[in-house]
This record gives structure tokens, C-alpha cells and sequence, in this order.
């Protein structure tokens, strides 16, 4: 974690974004309300002050974030399977293969 996650100013936009956003939002997409703890850039910031203040943010349950969430940022893709039994991310290499 950052300099930048150390300051009451993130603090503040944190506790806000929790509040708007109580449930996480990768559990709410696959039906389930777990709530948020949470709140995580939707794209890296890159220690970038910019992007790190003006970024959009989603909240998150601490286990999307730790797995799926740092998963998705090392290897470019989701690897959650849907009830399909299919990858849900189309960025996941098996759809890759086909085109």
C-alpha cells in the first residue's frame, strides 16, 4: 500500500465509497450480498496521484479483492467459472484460443 492510502483525505473517499456501494460488487454479480470492506480502484493506479484520486472506485469484499481482484491485475484475466462451467471473464485465455 501506498503513501497515498495513508492520508485522512483517502480515508474520507474510502468510508464514502463504502457507503454508497455496501455490498461487494463481484459477489453482487454473481448473485450472493456479502458485504463490502473494502474499497478498491477499478483500475490500477500505479502510485499515479492522478488516477489514484480520480479514479473510479468499487467496493469489494476483502476475499475478491486478495484473490480475484490481484489475480485479474498479475495475469490480465478473471479466472472465476461461471455456473456454466465456462470462464466469465472473455479476456481468459481459453476464449482466446478460438478466434
Amino acid at each position: 500500500m501506498g503513501a497515498l492510502h495513508h492520508t485522512a483525505r483517502w480515508r474520507r473517499r474510502a468510508q464514502h465509497q463504502l457507503r454508497v456501494e455496501p455490498l461487494c460488487r463481484a459477489c453482487l454479480a454473481e448473485g450472493k450480498a456479502v458485504p463490502a470492506r473494502v474499497a478498491d480502484h477499478v483500475e490500477p493506479h500505479h502510485n499515479d496521484p492522478m488516477k489514484f484520486w480520480r479514479g473510479a472506485l468499487q467496493s469489494l469484499c476483502t476475499h475478491c479483492h486478495e484473490s480475484r481482484k490481484k489475480y485479474a491485475e498479475a495475469h490480465g484475466f478473471d479466472n472465476t467459472i461461471g455456473i456454466d462451467g465456462w470462464p466469465t471473464d472473455v479476456r481468459h485465455p481459453v476464449f482466446q484460443a478460438r478466434k
